[in-house]
């Protein structure tokens, strides 16, 4: 039997770094297969490949930001239950988001796929790079479904305290991306599409693998789905929560659309290094990103479990944590990023180079930002306050909106740099307040309890 955590006893900080670090650990990883994407299709096929591949980034954020926001939301319900030891309410989460997960994945795959060319067309994407940015577009939105259903079922596991199990699944399925990348545009020569249909296959296998453990090795997620019924006052609290997390991930990724329109039109050497920046980035802020999910998980048990305070603990243990990875991360990428870079583009492209350097120079010197951002965010959203969370969402929306439609036609690429951490920062300036909201209604419900 693969064991659970209960995250509402005990010291803060060592329960958090422990149930972080295989977080961390498997967030690294699915960084990695997307930096090995990129590293492979700017090595083996060129500038305007890459390009192609980073042009629709922030769109296919939107769709599938929209499914992990409802799947960690699917996720909080069933930590609570948890929290509570109400074991027989949280199976019949657990089935009843299953049952969503169906329906929802199945009718995003099938919009998108249909609206991929308009999409391209609206997000100024050159004429040289449509073909395949079109063809890598297709090819993820049929994946849907295989996104879907492994971060669902990774959400459910770490919700009953395993964040262990999930993080074999995802090196699992980052080896098959990386054999199968190579396989696909090495030895078949499908191109872009092939890193696409490699990211595909390595998703859904490992989805599939990570349903048949959990049924088999979780005693406490052991459900007969034949005699289970689906539930609809279940599914309405999970769209409750798992909707508005869904859309602050999508109406964040809005605003990002936007930046990177305007980014698109400035030519492909700047589509090209704000591509490889982009890796690079999402690579070194995933721990803080870790933080915020395991905050989640940690927020979620301790609100099930009547202990407000434990939550204020969590989030000034999180906060540390962070400040000293900050201190680490801005050493290697203000001596480093130009090297880094390297690993995208020859060492030839001074313009890509620069670009891509100065990108992340700007942000992370905001990473403190972002980090309070994360741990806020996520500690909302365990306790159940999914619209507050939301919110914040457009926030960064209105932010990066107004730098792409003034700032870039003004300053150029330097102000696509500070389009994240203008975002940053609307985003914490409303956090800090509904954060402050929340613990106090979480006081006043514990008070009232007595």
């Amino acid at each position: 039997m693969a064991a659970t955590k209960d995250m509402t006893s005990g010291k803060p900080l060592p329960l958090i770094l422990n149930f972080a670090m295989p977080l961390l650990l498997g967030n690294i990883l699915q960084q990695t297969y997307s930096l090995v994407d990129a590293i492979i299709v700017g090595k083996f096929l060129g500038i305007n490949a890459l390009a192609s591949v980073g042009a629709s980034t922030s769109v296919i954020f939107l769709i599938l930001g929209f499914c992990n926001g409802c799947c960690g939301g699917f996720g909080i319900p069933i930590a609570q239950k948890f929290g509570a030891r109400d074991y027989d309410s949280m199976r019949k989460y657990v089935v009843t988001s299953i049952h969503l997960a169906i329906v929802i994945s199945i009718v995003l795959a099938v919009i998108t796929s249909l609206l991929c060319s308009d999409i391209l067309t609206m997000m100024s994407t050159p004429e040289n790079i449509y073909d395949d940015a079109y063809r890598y577009l297709l090819i993820t939105f049929i994946g849907i479904p295989c996104t879907f259903f492994y971060n669902l079922l990774s959400s459910i596991i770490r919700a009953v305290g395993d964040s262990k199990t999930p993080f074999w699944f995802l090196l699992l399925a980052t080896i098959l991306n990386i054999v199968l990348d190579l396989f696909f545009i090495l030895v078949v020569g499908w191109g872009v599409a092939g890193a696409a249909i490699a990211t595909l296959l390595a998703q859904g296998i490992s989805a599939v693998l990570c349903y048949i453990f959990m049924v088999k090795r979780f005693d406490i997620l052991k459900i007969n789905f034949r005699k289970s019924k689906f539930d609809r006052r279940l599914a309405s609290h999970l769209l409750y929560i798992g909707v508005p997390m869904g859309l602050q991930f999508s109406i964040t990724a809005i605003g990002s659309i936007m930046l990177q329109s305007a980014n698109n039109a400035l030519g492909t050497a700047c589509v090209a290094a704000f591509t490889a920046a982009m890796r690079i980035k999402m690579f070194f802020m995933s721990p803080l990103e870790t933080l915020g999910i395991a905050m989640a998980t940690y927020s979620g048990q301790n609100f099930g479990a009547g202990n407000p305070r434990r939550i204020l603990q969590g989030v000034k243990a999180s906060l540390l944590v962070m400040i000293i990875y900050w201190s680490f991360a801005f050493i290697i990428l203000m001596t480093s990023a130009r090297y880094i870079a390297m690993l995208f583009v020859d060492a030839s492209e001074f313009e890509i180079l620069n670009n891509a350097e100065l990108f992340l120079h700007i942000s992370v010197s905001f990473f403190p930002i972002l980090g309070l951002l994360c741990i806020l965010r996520y500690t909302i959203q365990g306790a159940g306050y999914t619209g507050l969370a939301m919110l914040s969402g457009v926030s960064e929306m209105v932010a990066r909106i107004l730098v792409s439609i003034f700032a870039v036609p003004a300053f150029g690429y330097i102000a696509v740099c500070f389009g994240d951490p203008t975002a940053w920062i609307f985003a914490d300036t409303f956090l800090v307040f509904a954060f402050i909201y929340v613990y106090k209604k979480l006081l006043q419900l514990k008070d009232a309890k007595g």
